[in-house]
């Protein structure tokens, strides 16, 4: 057993004269942000929906088409599907689709209807194409939603979906059956492009970063592959993913790994902070917003003109 001292310990052995003690250093820890709640993708899901079952009501096969054609009329009544071979998807008429909205490249360049090349992108051409949408929507969009919140996504969702439209148009058929496209496929393939540009331009806070980038380029090409099954526009999705991925530069852009805004930091503390943004994210985001612009600018030039472009920009 050892022995204890029974004298009072000598608290100034040891230390230096002159030496005074320093408060320990600051922990510049900002707070973790909160998720965003989302909203807004929700209700483009609802809306997409209300819009299908609206463009069912109005179509109303029995009248049109006769009760004995129609699919499933003991059931769906007014809403029954027009028939297999007019539309393998279960939805309505191409007249239906194109009342209310579908791009048709001949109506938006010589009817001057340059408002389809976003109305489309509400519309669906059946139950198969909606669900398969609006499953995706939910997937994507809502975590982008939670991280970046309702404007960023909102005008990614928009800007991508009319980059689809404007390629798609250039790819639809003017002749004397010209075909129509409808669909959200530019849009979500556009959130999908986002996603791609947001790993590379937030590289430095990711773990992981090899493994996450192979997943998503893997979903990338496995959605981009069954666009080249029949009767599906696949320039609609490349115009959408290319517009999405030069957007996700622009708009979600994040400060780099160890920044810590001047709020947090306390008082009467002069330290060396990191820039916001690395050199790269700049670069990145420059480049990305005037190719944007300068394709915006050659597709809507191509499909109207050098002057109808800029009226249709204009009104647009």
């Amino acid at each position: 057993m050892g022995k204890w001292s029974t004298s009072p310990p000598d608290i100034e052995k040891g230390r230096q004269k002159g030496r005074t003690s320093q408060p320990p250093p600051p922990h510049y820890c900002p707070p973790t942000a909160k998720p965003w709640f989302p909203w807004l993708v929700p209700l483009i899901f609802v809306a997409n929906i209300a819009m299908f079952v609206y463009s069912m009501y109005l179509n109303n096969c029995p009248s049109t088409t006769g009760a004995d054609q129609c699919l499933f009329y003991p059931s769906l009544k007014r809403f029954s599907f027009q028939p297999f071979r007019e539309n393998p998807l279960l939805g309505p008429s191409t007249t239906t689709l194109k009342r209310l909205g579908a791009l048709d490249r001949k109506l938006v360049v010589e009817n001057g209807q340059g408002w389809r090349l976003l109305s489309c992108m509400w519309l669906h051409a059946g139950v198969i194409h909606l669900l398969a949408n609006m499953l995706s929507l939910l997937f994507i969009g809502i975590r982008l939603e939670q991280e970046f919140g309702f404007l960023r996504i909102g005008i990614l969702y928009v800007l991508a979906g009319f980059g689809g439209s404007l390629l798609s148009s250039l790819s639809l058929s003017p002749s004397d059956r010209p075909t129509i496209s409808v669909g959200a496929s530019g849009a979500l393939f556009g959130l999908l492009g986002a996603m791609l540009s947001e790993l590379l331009t937030n590289w430095t806070i990711y773990a992981n970063k090899c493994a996450a980038l192979l997943t998503l380029v893997l979903i990338i090409v496995l959605n981009l592959a069954f666009g080249f099954l029949p009767h599906v526009d696949n320039s609609a999705h490349i115009g959408g993913f290319i517009a999405g991925f030069l957007l996700g530069f622009i708009l979600l852009i994040r400060p780099q790994f160890g920044y810590v805004s001047s709020k947090y930091i306390p008082a009467g503390y002069d330290v060396i902070r990191k820039p916001k943004h690395k050199c790269y994210q700049y670069v990145l985001w420059f480049t990305a917003l005037l190719a944007l612009i300068l394709g915006y600018a050659f597709c809507l030039v191509k499909l109207f003109g050098t002057v109808q472009a800029i009226k249709r920009s204009i009104s647009l």
